[in-house]
């Protein structure tokens, strides 16, 4: 069972900056700038402390979450997409005139009991 997936649009584009930056981490903080939506970064350029929650795997990248932030979405399945425009962030997709953005939908109650019983979150 999964809480985050991608479609199949956004994992080319994973993978065209894979080939570019080699590994990556996904980030979502709720920041000022793009306001919640997900960021890419080469891995050693994104810090993670213990105020980052691990939310999966998608293409090959892990997916983080501000802890604060976890705590308006723990209880939703997100989907990261792909979609034309620039968004306002340092991410990498940004100069392909591109950005991620998350569609979401509430947990069903079966996912919502695996999820929280599996973490301490």
């Amino acid at each position: 069972m999964k809480r985050i997936e991608i479609t199949e649009a956004a994992e080319k584009v994973v993978a065209t900056l894979k080939e570019k930056y080699g590994p990556l981490i996904f980030h979502q903080s709720g920041g000022c700038c793009d306001g919640s939506a997900p960021m890419i970064f080469e891995k050693d350029d994104m810090y993670l402390d213990e105020s980052d929650v691990l939310l999966g795997n998608v293409a090959g990248v892990n997916f983080y979450m501000n802890k604060d932030q976890y705590e308006y979405w723990k209880h939703t399945h997100l989907t990261i997409d792909i979609t034309e425009g620039r968004g306002a962030s340092f991410s990498l997709e940004i100069p392909l005139g591109v950005r991620f953005i998350i569609h979401s939908r509430i947990l069903t109650k079966e996912e919502d009991d695996y999820f929280h019983k599996k973490t301490d979150h």
